[in-house]
């Protein structure tokens, strides 16, 4: 399986995922476990310091009792996967592109979702043969960057991050994202009927 493969397996037909940062493990778990029962099926768990670990492998061994999966995100040293690959998460997720980090998660079985925030990157990402990219950091990109991507790359796969919201969530997968990352959205109650609405109205979307 490739790791476009991959990703469509994991994230294809997802119009959101939860992004759940600097958490305690009590509360990421319970922030994750409020999307999943939104029906968000994809939680990542960004893992800046090794202080990160604890939460990530509580969030993951929830996961698995519902029969899904955990990615791992900002990643940005090849140092940081043995302990990563051995937590039980599916794949990794960076805020730059680095071929060495695409290649070295690959090595450990883990597909990797590297960020671009130029075509440029896009081109050297599509060279590793990754049809799946992170633009970051969205909010400053705006929705208006995903369609002109879309043009010169219209088999491009857009999980967009930083700075999103549910208002901002629509117009976003209008503009051609396939996926966009939500984080306290999940800690409200205005929130968590937000996120069940835009499920419901978006519905599984077909990968392009």
């Amino acid at each position: 399986m490739t790791i476009s493969d991959a990703f469509d397996e994991l994230l294809g037909g997802q119009p959101t995922m939860g992004v759940f940062r600097n958490l305690s493990p009590e509360l990421a778990v319970a922030r994750a476990t409020r999307a999943w029962d939104a029906g968000v099926r994809n939680v990542e768990i960004p893992v800046q310091s090794p202080d990160c670990m604890p939460t990530l492998e509580a969030v993951v061994a929830a996961a698995r009792e519902r029969d899904l999966v955990v990615g791992a995100g900002t990643v940005t040293s090849v140092d940081q996967l043995d302990a990563l690959a051995r937590s039980g998460i599916a794949y990794t997720v960076s805020p730059g592109l680095d071929e060495t980090i695409v290649r070295a998660s690959a090595v450990r079985g883990l597909p990797h979702l590297p960020g671009v925030a130029t075509a440029s990157e896009i081109l050297a990402a599509r060279r590793l043969g990754l049809r799946w990219v992170k633009a970051f950091p969205a909010s400053v990109l705006g929705a208006p960057w995903i369609s002109a991507m879309r043009g010169p790359f219209p088999d491009q796969r857009f999980v967009v991050t930083g700075g999103m919201t549910v208002a901002t969530t629509s117009e976003f997968l209008a503009a051609g994202a396939s996926t966009v990352a939500l984080g306290d959205a999940f800690d409200t109650v205005d929130g968590l009927a937000a996120v069940s609405a835009l499920m419901a109205r978006v519905g599984p979307r077909t990968i392009p």
